[in-house]
């Protein structure tokens, strides 16, 4: 599918400019805490890792070897994709870089993986990235659409969402005002966030945490 296709080359150069980020980081940067709680800089490159190497076959065999706990299989992929000093582990991102292996989800779930993960990374480490509007405005209504990867529509649930840089407006409700970006990574439980956003819808959007 053609769609498809264009969300693929969004995936695969966002996974190239957070290469190029991180190719000069020291030490003591990749063991930076990320906005993944208890992950830091250089686990949570290792879960994207991850989500690009096991194929729905590989990702089913490993919830049935730990009894649909997804929490354990996900920190059992990152330790895999880990590698031994964190240049091994930035040598095996870059290994998958145009992959297009993915567990059972939407390719736009993928996308998502390489902004908002890309963006747990750059944040506590005070890189910024000018994400492509596409990009972000395919996430903008993914996430405000569904609750599959993180439930983030019942975080929009009755509530404006408008982006003040884009052409993004979903729901109806009490307004939620901010950046296309800061919208998608609040929707996806990143709360640092919420500092960006502005609306009489904001209290009750801050309330809900999932």
């Amino acid at each position: 599918m053609a769609a498809d296709r264009d969300l693929w080359q969004l995936i695969f150069a966002e996974r190239a400019a957070l290469a190029e980020d991180l190719g000069a980081l020291t030490d003591e940067q990749w063991a930076t805490p990320s906005l993944c709680a208890g992950l830091s800089v250089r686990e949570v490159l290792a879960h994207m890792t991850a989500g690009a190497s096991d194929n729905p076959v590989v990702w089913f065999a490993g919830v049935l070897r730990n009894r649909f706990d997804f929490d354990v299989n996900v920190a059992q992929r990152l330790a895999q994709r880990l590698g031994t000093d964190p240049a091994d582990t930035l040598r095996r991102f870059h290994g998958v870089c145009t992959s297009r292996t993915k567990a059972p989800i939407p390719v736009v779930a993928m996308l998502g993986e390489a902004v908002v993960h890309g963006e747990d990374i750059r944040r506590p480490l005070g890189l910024r990235r000018e994400y492509p509007m596409e990009a972000l405005d395919r996430l903008a209504h993914f996430y405000a659409g569904s609750d599959l990867m993180v439930p983030s529509a019942a975080r929009a649930r009755g509530l404006r969402l408008r982006a003040v840089d884009g052409d993004v407006t979903v729901g109806s409700g009490p307004e939620v005002a901010g950046t296309t970006l800061a919208l998608v990574m609040a929707l996806t439980g990143r709360d640092d966030y919420l500092s960006e956003l502005d609306g009489p819808g904001l209290a009750e959007f801050a309330a809900r945490r999932g």
